[in-house]
């Protein structure tokens, strides 16, 4: 027997409850991988919640979780054997496999990639979602040396990836986040400048978007990667400079920003939603391979916010929606391996 989070009915953090089930069995091209830690990702929250049923087929009873990293313990008929044994990062819940918040977790063999010596399975699942989410977005944009960029939800997993990378790309970056009334304000700040930002600009603040106009010199942001959505990313459009890039991929304060397209194209801004970071077959593996030859090099470093055991999962949530996380936040299931 092992150890899972299940979901048997939408609601709060507290339908996360602790369970044990069966030892799972791979399947003829499948693996199961020995988790040590797991991905926690806002959409898990939105999934939990019933909010996300138009974008994502998930209904209860399930495992939640979209990645874990690990340590191959079985293969299936159809698999190369000498997988058993490799260190791990894997996307679950696809192809009949079982979600990532598991002791033991299914995943097809084409969804491993191999985790670098010298990176821990923590920073590689650091970078197994994000990592790989963050570069297929600085492709799409094409941030250049000189762009001022705005990341919107900057202190979040992915937005310190994506200031990492503008940053090192010759980008400005100003890093937008709720600020105003949250405990961790200060180390928010401290965490989105040290990832690169040249400036930080609190959200909840009426007038932010004029404050993001005056810092780009009165022409704003070239390339805006808005993971917030809502009022947000309209608010963010609309100071978006004429010929810029907007990608409107995040959708955490309840859609995706409603861009008006006719407007866009008067202005000659190029836009791009969540379409672009659906990655085919293939893709998502290549780029997670990319992001952790990144990271094993020194150029890319995830930022681990908190963590928390397997059984608390719904206290993960919580921290999630309450805005209070910084950085990643991550499920340890086996904290030797991790």
């Amino acid at each position: 027997m092992s150890g899972v989070i299940e979901v048997r009915e939408f609601g709060g953090p507290e339908v996360l409850r602790p369970a044990e089930v069966p030892d799972p069995e791979p399947g003829p091209d499948s693996v199961v991988v020995a988790a040590a830690v797991a991905d926690v990702l806002f959409i898990d929250t939105a999934i939990r919640a019933g909010r996300a049923t138009q974008w994502f087929p998930v209904r209860p009873p399930y495992v939640p979780g979209t990645a874990v990293a690990g340590t191959v313990r079985a293969a299936g008929p159809e698999v190369d054997a000498s997988l058993i044994g490799q260190r791990v990062v894997a996307q679950t819940g696809g192809g009949g496999g079982t979600g990532g918040y598991a002791e033991r977790a299914v995943v097809t063999a084409g969804q491993l990639v191999p985790v670098p010596d010298g990176v821990s399975l923590a920073d590689a699942i650091g970078v197994k979602s994000d990592g790989a989410t963050a570069l297929g977005l600085m492709a799409a944009t094409g941030v250049r040396p000189g762009d001022w960029v705005l990341v919107l939800g900057a202190a979040g997993g992915l937005g310190l990836l994506l200031t990492q990378l503008a940053r090192a790309a010759g980008g400005h970056v100003v890093a937008a986040l709720r600020l105003s009334g949250a405990t961790a304000a200060e180390q928010k700040a401290a965490r989105v400048r040290a990832a690169g930002a040249e400036a930080v600009i609190d959200y909840s603040d009426p007038g932010w978007a004029g404050r993001v106009t005056a810092v780009t010199g009165g022409c704003g942001p070239a390339v805006v990667f808005d993971g917030v959505g809502g009022s947000l990313g309209v608010a963010a459009f609309a100071i978006t400079a004429g010929g810029g890039r907007f990608s409107a991929h995040g959708a955490p304060s309840g859609g995706f920003a409603p861009v008006d397209r006719g407007d866009a194209a008067r202005r000659g801004i190029t836009v791009q939603g969540i379409e672009q970071v659906q990655f085919p077959p293939g893709v998502h593996e290549k780029l997670t391979a990319q992001a952790l030859a990144e990271v094993a090099a020194g150029r890319l470093r995830p930022v681990i916010g908190q963590t928390y055991p397997l059984a608390q999962a719904a206290d993960a949530h919580r921290g999630l929606e309450a805005r209070t996380a910084v950085g990643k936040t991550l499920l340890i299931i086996d904290e030797e391996a991790a």
